[in-house]
């Protein structure tokens, strides 16, 4: 790999034209294509084969009223006055029958009709059905329903505008973004002591990104593609490539700093550093694909477009990075005397790194016992994890989504804004097995309103709109599910009874979820062992390595339910509303924290390992590893960290968790656990460490990361004229 890595480098770096050409070339085709194309992304979370969606699609042709989206106009009458009074009567109708105009609408119920004027009778409620769900609702029908308030507006009356046709809130890039970047130009200057050094990961990053983004824009007209594999796939991508870019420039100028030649420098750095991106990404890449197992089709995307983003930004990292740096040349040496030059031979003062790992392994027990007690009290909150789907009234306070969420809850009651949708088939005696249903359903607990049955186009099928007393993510929504299909089913043994609607989907892919949990942590942390054991030949290593990682994930879950569902800090992080997270987080975290933790534990514990096999001295060889390598990593961990927490002040009710705990987890991986906890547990070991029984040994494929460390410099020449 290392020799294929080493050419393939070499190759770039002397038709430097013809690779950047054919990038170029790539990003502006797939722009193009996706513009041509047409696509549009697709927000629909769901689970094939659960009670809900299978009720959902069979209402679709027997009751499209009840199986559509919605949009809701709450109107509001000023103090004093109300919505009742003949005044207001006529502009309400004209604004609900524009709004039954917009592209997809199949019905209006009116608010008299619905049910849906407030005890005060200050508030009333309009309904508008859609054909499909939400996905597809278009834009230009929320900006007619939008408008249709303005003649309500225009008698005097308060109009928000909610329901279903919208998320819980909306990705909207901005300058929080741009400071990320900025902030990621900043350490790689810091870094690198040179602008243009610091530029060319930057470039490489965003035509990755760029080229990455396009893909799956052009994708999004042929499948479905979400906005948020669509944002996660950017994060993503513009942190690893980053980092990787970053990973390889960094070899390259130290060893221009030692007087090798650039065309032979960039060989060697993609034969090396290029080895270990490679690795790294790879580990990635198959966490994020791994995603697929659990037989969830929008978790399956969202992990496919990260992976295909990762898997772009190693492509640009081993082939244009190297083009970049024949086009640069002799200018990224690194001057006589500067810091750079002093750091990359070794020359002048101890570095920070090494002070540092002198300092955690003086104690190794008091450092271990310290982290890991300090780790354990930010996860202890994961305990009280609860999950669901954001809705609209964890959109930002200032929407009009989330105005109607907060009116209708007020006025109403929160369960009205989580309707469940009873399906009761009973071709022998529709009518009566589904009033006896009705009636069995307001005998439970937390029931506020069940509306008389209503027949659909199939014979013997009706149904039953129940109204929880509590708000649709709560634990009792739930609860009341559940219970209407057990105890409820039992109530009228012959009738099929299903419950479905927006909030049991999203109950059922809660549940869904958490039951995959487990299972893809043990895939996870299966194949984390066998690369690990592989890699370095320990046994000791691998097992730490992912207790560490599976620490590192319960503290970044456990500062997530902290902001999130407890509230703590929720102000200066911008939460709109606390409650439970979003219910694919952990298993997002899950598979790309495990890859990112696995570049820290590849790049840091291979250059102890080296140390170790020169010097077969325990703590010598943690010092003199992390000499090495804990700068480059600090400053790929800080950009990684900086570009994710970029993404938490938007809006958006699933990016912004997601942001956030993968911020901490990058975080807590890099800086407590593989540069402190790490060095402290391979102290604390010695050379147990690196033990490995002799059978294992003879039977596992030797790996190389980084390739040989010892090749003369007429095999390097080779490398650059091959």
């Amino acid at each position: 790999m290392s020799g294929l890595l080493g050419r393939l480098g070499g190759f770039a770096f002397r038709r430097r034209r013809l690779v950047l050409t054919v990038w170029v070339a790539v990003l502006i085709a797939l722009v193009g294509g996706a513009a041509v194309a047409g696509g549009k992304l697709n927000d629909r979370f769901t689970v094939p084969g659960t009670e809900s969606q299978r009720a959902l699609d069979t209402l679709s042709t027997t009751a499209p009223d009840a199986a559509g989206a919605t949009a809701q106009l709450v109107f509001t009458a000023p103090a004093g006055r109300a919505i009742t009074e003949p005044a207001y009567q006529p502009a309400i109708q004209r604004s609900l029958e524009s709004a039954g105009a917009a592209p997809g609408a199949v019905g209006v119920s009116a608010p008299q009709q619905a049910g849906l004027v407030s005890a005060d009778q200050r508030t009333a409620v309009g309904v508008v059905h859609f054909r499909g769900d939400p996905s597809q609702v278009d834009k230009d029908a929320r900006t007619v329903v939008e408008g249709a308030a303005d003649p309500a507006r225009e008698a005097g009356l308060d109009v928000a505008v909610g329901g279903s046709i919208y998320r819980g809130g909306e990705m909207q890039p901005g300058m929080t973004e741009v400071l990320g970047l900025a902030v990621a130009v900043v350490v790689l200057f810091i870094t690198f002591g040179s602008l243009l050094a610091a530029g060319m990961p930057l470039l490489s990053a965003l035509i990755g990104i760029g080229t990455a983004v396009g893909g799956l824009l052009a994708a999004s007209a042929v499948a479905s593609v979400s906005s948020t594999a669509m944002t996660l796939a950017l994060m993503l991508g513009l942190a690893v490539g980053i980092d990787y870019a970053l990973f390889i420039l960094s070899r390259h100028r130290a060893q221009l700093a030692t007087g090798m030649s650039p065309a032979e420098s960039a060989a060697r750095a993609n034969a090396t550093a290029g080895g270990a991106v490679v690795f790294a990404g790879t580990t990635v890449i198959i966490a994020l694909a791994a995603l697929t197992v659990i037989g969830i089709p929008f978790l399956s995307v969202m992990g496919l477009a990260a992976a295909g983003a990762v898997l772009v930004a190693v492509a640009v990292a081993t082939t244009l990075l190297p083009a970049l740096a024949g086009f640069a040349g002799e200018r990224l040496r690194p001057r006589i005397g500067s810091r750079a030059h002093t750091r990359a031979t070794g020359a002048g003062a101890d570095s920070m790194g090494a002070r540092w790992a002198r300092l955690v392994i003086r104690r190794p027990v008091v450092t271990v016992v310290t982290v890991v007690a300090a780790l354990g009290l930010i996860a202890a909150p994961v305990v009280s994890l609860r999950e669901a789907l954001p809705n609209n009234g964890s959109a930002a306070e200032s929407s009009g989504q989330r105005q109607a969420y907060d009116t209708i809850a007020e006025k109403f009651g929160q369960g009205f804004n989580g309707p469940l949708v009873m399906v009761v088939d009973a071709p022998n005696g529709g009518s009566d097995a589904a009033t006896e249903a009705a009636a069995a359903v307001r005998t439970l607990p937390n029931v506020a309103f069940v509306a008389p049955p209503q027949p659909t186009r199939a014979a013997g099928q009706s149904v039953v709109v129940v109204v929880p007393a509590t708000a649709p993510e709560s634990q009792e929504t739930s609860d009341l599910v559940h219970a209407i299909r057990d105890d409820v089913a039992r109530a009228v043994p012959g009738a099929d009874i299903a419950v479905t609607g927006d909030t049991a989907v999203t109950i059922d892919v809660s549940d869904r979820l958490a039951a995959s949990l487990l299972p893809f942590i043990g895939i996870v942390v299966g194949l984390s062992l066998l690369l690990l054991v592989v890699v370095f030949r320990s046994i000791a290593v691998p097992v730490k390595a992912t207790a560490t990682f599976l620490l590192s994930v319960a503290a970044a879950l456990g500062a997530t339910v902290a902001v999130f569902q407890w509230g703590w800090g929720a102000d200066f992080f911008g939460v709109s509303r606390t409650g439970p997270v979003v219910s694919f987080l952990p298993i997002i975290l899950v598979g790309v924290l495990f890859g990112l933790a696995m570049d820290y534990q590849v790049f840091l514990v291979s250059g102890i390992r080296e140390q170790w096999e020169r010097t077969r001295n325990a703590a010598d060889s943690v010092v003199e590893g992390t000499r090495h390598n804990a700068r480059v990593v600090t400053a790929a961990a800080t950009i990684m960290v900086v570009v994710f927490a970029s993404f938490v002040p938007t809006d958006d009710a699933v990016v912004k968790p997601i942001a956030f705990a993968l911020a901490v987890g990058v975080l807590v991986d890099a800086f407590v656990v593989r540069l402190t906890l790490v060095p402290a547990i391979l102290a604390l070991l010695g050379k147990r460490a690196w033990w490995l029984p002799g059978w294992l040994d003879r039977r596992l494929p030797k790996v190389s990361i980084e390739g040989a460390q010892d090749e003369d410099a007429q095999e390097r020449r080779e490398l650059v004229s091959a």
